[in-house]
């Protein structure tokens, strides 16, 4: 298959960001939370645990353990008995109370709102970071998870593995303004619809624009292509 153009890839692009805009128009994330704290210690708890379960351990967190001086005072095992039901309790307390030290520390209390700021404290990467940015601050923010990774290979937006890359090949491709609800309609439509064992491409409203690499008995030969887009043409977007 050619290799596509730079024009082609931006016009596919915008035509698989407006189709997903028509699907998921109230897109955000699905973690509850009510301050900037309570955004950055339920996304560290989100790691790999579903935002459901994480839904359902940070009632009790948030309620006995309230701020960021109730979290870097809290006793670890008390932590660890809270947060148990979201998994890997121990590595995750400790990415909590180290958050919350440095935030005491070098921030008066306060969450920062840059992204170096954000990746400087313990357990938080660019994901978390731009959860916050893009869910409590307003600014652009476009977060790869494992949704997103796999969509963006699937559909050829990138090529590359590594999330950091992932971040700036998507970023290329977009306006600013539209990388936050970007990023969280492609990790809907990557639950709902394009999953990782099987994806359900016959129902899928970006078919026609998706070449499916990597997507298991697809062929990647131009006749196959071509039916791929004449199956697809007809589906409502």
């Amino acid at each position: 298959m050619a290799r596509e153009s730079r024009k082609s890839l931006l016009e596919r692009t915008a035509r698989i960001a407006a189709a997903l805009a028509r699907l998921y128009p109230e897109a955000r994330i699905s973690l509850d939370f009510r301050t900037p704290w309570e955004c950055l210690a339920a996304t560290i708890l989100s790691a790999q645990c579903t935002d459901q379960r994480v839904n359902q351990v940070t009632p009790r967190l948030f309620a006995e353990v309230p701020d960021v001086r109730a979290m870097d005072a809290a006793p670890a095992g008390r932590l660890e008995r809270l947060i148990v039901g979201a998994g890997f309790f121990r590595q995750k307390t400790r990415a909590l109370k180290g958050a919350a030290h440095a935030i005491l520390e070098r921030f008066g209390g306060e969450v920062p709102s840059r992204m170096e700021d954000l990746v400087a404290l313990p357990g938080v990467g660019r994901k978390t970071a731009n959860v916050l940015l893009g869910h409590v601050f307003g600014q652009p923010g476009l977060v790869v998870d494992t949704h997103v990774r796999r969509l963006a290979r699937r559909m050829g937006l990138t090529c590359e593995f590594d999330p950091d890359k992932i971040e700036r090949d998507l970023q290329a491709l977009l306006k600013s303004a539209e990388w936050t609800r970007f990023s969280m309609r492609l990790i809907l439509h990557g639950r709902v619809i394009c999953g990782a064992r099987r994806p359900r491409c016959g129902a899928c409203a970006l078919a026609v624009d998706c070449p499916r690499i990597g997507v298991a008995g697809v062929s990647r030969a131009g006749s196959g292509a071509k039916k791929r887009k004449d199956g697809a043409a007809n589906q409502r977007v």
